[in-house]
């Protein structure tokens, strides 16, 4: 079946309170997809965000960014007021997410609430969050205890911290766990709640026909409560990466990108039959109906830079599972739908193994229009079983990658695309979006920047940069009806649903 679909973050919501959230305006977007004929709403990865803001970097795999509870939410359990609400600045710009702000508001408002929670003791509640945390006991207490003690720590890493608890002694978690008994039940609680909320906006998109696609890193975070509490999962050597994560140097970067994170321990993996990997595939099988999983080539081969190092120049390829990570999966998990993030150079290997899995790959315009070449991303080379998208969150909006281009690729792109000269700036982006849902790949995915036709200050990530990135958001009542009724005969003209 031909879908069409809208890529925004949750983050990226309209809302009061900083940044978007599990909130009214989650279900109100959810009617506009409706609305629009679209039937995949793709998020960016829930998980709790660090230094840096990006949910590519989280403290957990498992765990949701408490900044997506809802306040209103709360205010409608009675565990906090609209009074306590705007005792906070949430910041200044509506189309932005001042992290800082959020970040020095957000916990504290939480904390009430979690007062407030414990001191009503709803039977009901009460019994819901025991269930919690009885079904997530595998990664629960370890990210509950982590939060705690960073916070501590003054938010320093794990590796900063003292050793008995940097080597998780016995003696030393147990006598944290005691000590720290009120903050791990604080973060643990946050869990439940932000899992509830997240469950019953995901349930009225599914009853309003819409699936949700969730984004899950191929790397976990050095500093996250995974690496910690499972050092052995990783190649680590007395609790220190031996070798992390980048991407070689090319055409772009002398240097290559020097990522950071550390790289798994694939042998280690392997005797387990993946069994972590099963959890947490099988846990974004439940909170998503697809999962992307970025970086699908790390699975083929992934690039080794021996730490500690300055830049990536010095790694090299090294073998990584293969398929038989993804039978495993299947044969454990069953045959969930995925998309494979298989952007970039591709060699024979990798095209094999994304053939082999059966998943589709993803194709991006902004990469089909240079002079002269007859690029794999030009719609006329696709095959059905990819995903295109004008861009991604790491590619510029469509209007300014437009504005930015070439001369001799700017002549390509018109020609091909039909766009006429002296076109208005606003249209620019509607010859891609056309491109994209004429094509025969099986799915469509627009970022909301480029159906708002928005120029490069609405860019979501800058790769291998810090600062100004993830924060772009929606102003409300920005995707109007007239956006909507566009998108929806493009969905019908392509018969796409």
């Amino acid at each position: 079946m031909r879908r069409a679909g809208i890529l925004m973050a949750v983050s990226s919501l309209p809302s009061k309170y900083g940044i978007g959230c599990f909130s009214k305006e989650a279900c109100e977007f959810v009617d506009c997809l409706v609305n629009a004929g679209q039937s995949i709403w793709q998020i960016l990865p829930l998980g709790p965000t660090s230094y840096g803001d990006s949910p590519y970097q989280s403290f957990s795999t498992f765990a949701i960014n408490p900044y997506f509870i809802d306040p209103e939410t709360l205010i409608s359990y009675g565990w906090i007021t609209e009074e306590d609400c705007n005792e906070y600045d949430w910041g200044k710009k509506s189309d932005r997410v001042d992290y800082a702000a959020v970040y020095a508001a957000r916990f504290k408002l939480l904390k009430k609430a979690f007062t407030a929670a414990k001191k009503k003791n709803d039977s009901k509640v009460t019994k819901a969050f025991l269930s919690f945390k009885n079904e997530n006991e595998f990664w629960l207490p370890d990210y509950a205890l982590f939060m705690a003690l960073k916070d501590a720590h003054d938010g320093k890493a794990w590796s900063e911290w003292e050793e008995e608890l940097k080597v998780r002694k016995e003696g030393a978690l147990k006598e944290a766990f005691k000590k720290y008994a009120d903050e791990v039940e604080f973060y643990e609680f946050l869990q439940f709640e932000a899992a509830r909320e997240w469950k019953a906006v995901k349930d009225y998109a599914n009853e309003k026909g819409i699936s949700i696609v969730g984004d899950i890193p191929i790397y976990v975070a050095f500093d996250s409560s995974d690496a910690w509490a499972a050092p052995e999962l990783f190649q680590f050597k007395d609790m220190e990466p031996v070798a992390v994560a980048g991407c070689p140097p090319d055409a772009f970067t002398a240097d290559g990108q020097l990522w950071g994170n550390p790289l798994y321990n694939w042998p280690y993996h392997k005797e387990t039959g993946y069994a972590w990997w099963m959890k947490r595939l099988g846990h974004s099988f439940e909170i998503y109906d697809i999962v992307r999983i970025d970086h699908f080539r790390g699975f083929d081969a992934y690039y080794s830079i021996p730490y500690p190092a300055e830049n990536a120049r010095k790694g090299k390829w090294v073998k990584g599972p293969g398929y038989d990570l993804f039978k495993t999966m299947k044969e454990r998990l069953g045959d969930h739908p995925v998309i494979a993030e298989d952007l970039g150079f591709l060699t024979a290997s990798v095209k094999r193994l994304v053939k082999k899995t059966g998943y589709p790959g993803m194709k991006v315009l902004q990469f089909a229009f240079n002079a002269g070449e007859d690029s794999d991303y030009l719609p006329h080379n696709f095959n059905p079983n990819t995903v295109v998208y004008t861009g991604t969150h790491d590619n510029d909006t469509t209007l300014s990658w437009y504005e930015g281009l070439k001369a001799a690729d700017k002549k390509m792109a018109d020609k091909y695309l039909g766009i006429p000269k002296d076109e208005k700036k606003a249209e620019i982006p509607w010859y891609m979006i056309k491109a994209a849902y004429a094509s025969v790949s099986e799915l469509a995915v627009i970022p909301m920047q480029d159906v708002l036709s928005l120029g490069g200050a609405a860019r979501m990530n800058f790769p291998s940069t810090l600062g100004g990135n993830w924060e772009w958001r929606m102003k409300s009542g920005a995707f109007t009806k007239a956006k909507q009724r566009k998108l929806r005969d493009l969905a019908e003209t392509y018969w796409r649903k």
